[in-house]
C-alpha cells in the first residue's frame, strides 16, 4: 500500500512537470526570476495593505497616538512572523531540496511535518503572549498616551495568531513547489477582505484601533483556509498526508537547522525596530507617528525585492538539490540585476511624493514634515538590501544556516544597532535614519561576496558541503 501510495504522489508530480519543474529546472534565469518573483511581488503587494490599511483608516479617527501604538505593536506581528519564518522557510528549503534530488515521500513528509509545527507553534504564541502581556507592552516602548492602544492591538493579535502565523507558512510552502499562483490567492483574498472589515469594525462598530487589529486577524485567518484548500482539493504538487502526522525526528532537525537562523533574522530585526523607535520616542510621540508611516510606505519597496528573494529561493534550492551549480549563478546574477534595477524606479517616485505620500496618512503638519524626511533618507536602502535579502534567502534555500545566520549577525549587531545608537548620539534624529542605509550597503558588499565565493567554489568542486 505504501509503494503504492508513493508512485502515485511521484506519477503526479510527473504529469504536471511540465508547469513547475522544468521551470525550476531549465527556464532561462531571468525568466524564472520574473516567472516567479512578480506573481509573488503582486501578492505581497497587495498584503502590504494590511498594514497601510489598518494605518489609513486609523488615520481617519484624527488620532496620532492610535497611529502611534499601531507603530508600537509592529514587532509583536515581526516576532509572530520570525516564529513562522522557523518553520516556513525551513520546510520550504527542504521540499525544494527534496524535489531537486526527486525524492517525493521526503517532500510530503516535510510539507505535512510543516503544516503540525505551525499550530504547535501559533498555541504557544497565544498563550506565553497573553501571560506576558503587560510586560511586553512595556518592553515595546508604549508610552502614557499610548500603553491602552497598544495593549488592545496586541490582544487581538496574539489570539488570532493561529491566522497570522498559518498564512504565512502556508504561502511559503506552497512557494517551495513553484505554486506561485496559490500562494498569491491567499494574499489577495485576505487583504481585500481586510479592506472590506477596516471600515465595518472600526467606524460602525465604533471598536476603533481594536477594530482594525480584528480585521487584520480575521482576514488572515480565512486566507490561510485559501491557502489550505488547495492542498485538500489535490490542486497542488504536494498534499499532506495523514500517516505523516507524526513528525520524524530527522526532518524536524533539518527544517530547524535552517528555520532557526531565519527566526534569529526576523527576531533581530524586531530588537533594531524596538531600539529604533525606543530613540524616536525622545524626539517625541508623533514622531514615532511619521516614522511608522514612512516605514510602511517603505515597506512597498521591501515587499519587491523580499518578492523576487522568495522567487529565487526555490530555483535556489531546487538546482542545489540537483548539484547545478551553474545555473545558481546564473539565478543569483539576474536577481541582483532584476531587483537593483526595480527598486531604483521605486526610489525616484519616493523622493519626488514623499510629502503626497505621508499625507494620505495624516493631516498633521508635523507628522508630514517629519515623515517626509524619513522617507527621503530611508529610501536609500532600495538599491542594496535587495542584494543583501537575496543572498541570506539563498543560504537558506540551499540548507547552509550558518552563512545566511552570519549575515543576520553582522547585519543587526554588529553593525544596524551599534550603528543606531552611535550615529543618534552625534548626529541626533539626522543620525538615527541614515543608519540603516548605511549598513545596507556595506552588507550588500559582503554578502554578495560571501555566496558568490561559495557558489563558485561548489562549482570548482562539485560538492555541494564546499566551506568559504
Amino acid at each position: 500500500m505504501k509503494t503504492h501510495k508513493l508512485l502515485s504522489e511521484e506519477s503526479s508530480i510527473n504529469r504536471k512537470e511540465d508547469r513547475r519543474i522544468i521551470l525550476l529546472r531549465e527556464e532561462k534565469p531571468s525568466r524564472a526570476v520574473l516567472k516567479l518573483g512578480v506573481p509573488l511581488i503582486a501578492g505581497m503587494m497587495v498584503m502590504a495593505l494590511y498594514n497601510l490599511t489598518d494605518t489609513w483608516f486609523i488615520g481617519q479617527l484624527h488620532d496620532d497616538y492610535q497611529m502611534a501604538a499601531v507603530n508600537l505593536a509592529y514587532p509583536v506581528m515581526m516576532i509572530m512572523i520570525a516564529v513562522s519564518n522557523m518553520v516556513g522557510t525551513g520546510a520550504a528549503s527542504l521540499i525544494a531540496r527534496c524535489l531537486g534530488a526527486s525524492d517525493p515521500e521526503k517532500a510530503c513528509h516535510t510539507l505535512t511535518t510543516g503544516m503540525v509545527l505551525t499550530v504547535i507553534n501559533s498555541a504557544a504564541v497565544t498563550g506565553a503572549g497573553l501571560l506576558f502581556l503587560p510586560l511586553i507592552i512595556q518592553a515595546l516602548g508604549a508610552g502614557a498616551n499610548t500603553y491602552a492602544y497598544t495593549r488592545e492591538y496586541v490582544a487581538v493579535l496574539l489570539i488570532g495568531s493561529i491566522g497570522l502565523m498559518g498564512n504565512y507558512t502556508f504561502g511559503q510552502l506552497l512557494r517551495s513547489e513553484g505554486s506561485v499562483k496559490y500562494s498569491m490567492a491567499g494574499m489577495i483574498a485576505g487583504t481585500v477582505l481586510n479592506i472590506a472589515l477596516d471600515p465595518l469594525f472600526i467606524f460602525v462598530w465604533k471598536m476603533e484601533i481594536t477594530g482594525a487589529a480584528a480585521a487584520t486577524v480575521l482576514s488572515n485567518a480565512i486566507a490561510a483556509l485559501i491557502s489550505l484548500q488547495f492542498y485538500l482539493r489535490g490542486k497542488t504538487l504536494l498534499r499532506p498526508s495523514i500517516r505523516y502526522i507524526k513528525p520524524a525526528a530527522g526532518i524536524v532537525r533539518e527544517i530547524f537547522q535552517v528555520g532557526v537562523p531565519a527566526t534569529m533574522e526576523t527576531l533581530l530585526t524586531s530588537a533594531a525596530y524596538v531600539v529604533n523607535n525606543k530613540l524616536a520616542v525622545h524626539y517625541g510621540e508623533l514622531t514615532v507617528a511619521a516614522t511608522g508611516i514612512s516605514q510602511k510606505i517603505l515597506s512597498l519597496g521591501s515587499y519587491i525585492y523580499q518578492g523576487f528573494a522568495a522567487g529565487v529561493q526555490p530555483l535556489m534550492g531546487y538546482n542545489y538539490g540537483a548539484r547545478n551549480y551553474r545555473r545558481m549563478l546564473q539565478i543569483l546574477r539576474a536577481g541582483i540585476l532584476i531587483v537593483s534595477g526595480t527598486e531604483l524606479c521605486l526610489m525616484a517616485v519616493y523622493g519626488l511624493a514623499a510629502p503626497a505620500l505621508i499625507g494620505l496618512f495624516s493631516q498633521s503638519e508635523e507628522v508630514i514634515r517629519t515623515g517626509s524626511t524619513v522617507l527621503r533618507a530611508m529610501m536609500w536602502i532600495l538599491p542594496f538590501v535587495g542584494a543583501v535579502s537575496m543572498s541570506r534567502i539563498s543560504f537558506q534555500a540551499i540548507g547552509k544556516p550558518q552563512y545566511a545566520f552570519g549575515i543576520t549577525v553582522v547585519r543587526q549587531l554588529l553593525l544596524y544597532i551599534p550603528l543606531l545608537l552611535l550615529l543618534n548620539r552625534f548626529f541626533g534624529f539626522c543620525g538615527l535614519i541614515w543608519a540603516q542605509p548605511l549598513t545596507e550597503l556595506i552588507m550588500m558588499i559582503i554578502s554578495v561576496s560571501m555566496l558568490y565565493r561559495f557558489l563558485k567554489n561548489c562549482q570548482k568542486t562539485g560538492k555541494g558541503s564546499a566551506f568559504l
